[in-house]
């Protein structure tokens, strides 16, 4: 049964979940494994990671796991929310392979606002330097730790200018929905070619 919450979207979800309910995560490592066993590209997210301790008991759940020990598989966190900035290095410590910064919650809770509220909705912007300012910084701390980047929500789509910014900053990759993949990767490929011509004309 699930808990009666005022606020899910903060509350109990991710990977406090996973740490408060093991054996509900285990099945989920089941399902992960069982797919490797025939898609070795198939990996392990976690998601709506908060505190190093969390973090750090459900790495161990995993460990206990036999999926634990696959050596191929790549341990991800979801970078949604504004405290992954001061703990990421920690995280990196801790054995993770890489973040993908959820764009949609990390605004979100950056700026105190619901997207899907009619009332507020101009208030919800990725591009907002408040938040634009947190996915720089937790672009260059992963990458400072080996870490690769990646960012998934819409906006990197709806915006070239966004897509440009997260080149300049170095991002490994987006992730988008099928139907937003070509568009974005025409912004992509005109912000890495400005870049290119940039460096060009700086070595001229």
């Amino acid at each position: 049964m699930e808990p009666d919450e005022d606020n899910p979207m903060i509350g109990y979800r991710g990977c406090y979940r996973y740490v408060r309910e093991p054996e509900l995560f285990r099945l989920d490592l089941d399902v992960i494994a069982a797919v490797r066993a025939r898609h070795t590209n198939v990996h392990l997210m976690i998601p709506f990671v908060r505190t190093k301790w969390e973090l750090a008991e459900c790495l161990s759940l995993l460990d206990a796991h036999p999926l634990g020990r696959d050596t191929g598989l790549k341990r991800w966190i979801m970078a949604e929310v504004p405290s992954v900035v001061y703990w990421l290095p920690e995280y990196a410590a801790l054995g993770i392979d890489g973040v993908s910064i959820g764009s949609n919650d990390l605004t979100q809770l950056i700026l105190g606002v619901d997207r899907d509220s009619e009332v507020c909705k101009d208030l919800f912007d990725t591009r907002d330097p408040a938040v634009l300012d947190a996915i720089d910084q937790i672009i260059a701390r992963a990458s400072a730790a080996g870490l690769t980047t990646s960012l998934c929500g819409q906006a990197v789509s709806l915006y070239p200018e966004l897509a440009e910014h997260l080149v300049r900053q170095g991002i490994t990759s987006v992730s988008v929905t099928p139907d937003a993949a070509v568009a974005t990767r025409h912004n992509v490929a005109v912000a890495e070619r400005a870049v290119i011509l940039e460096a060009a004309r700086r070595r001229v």
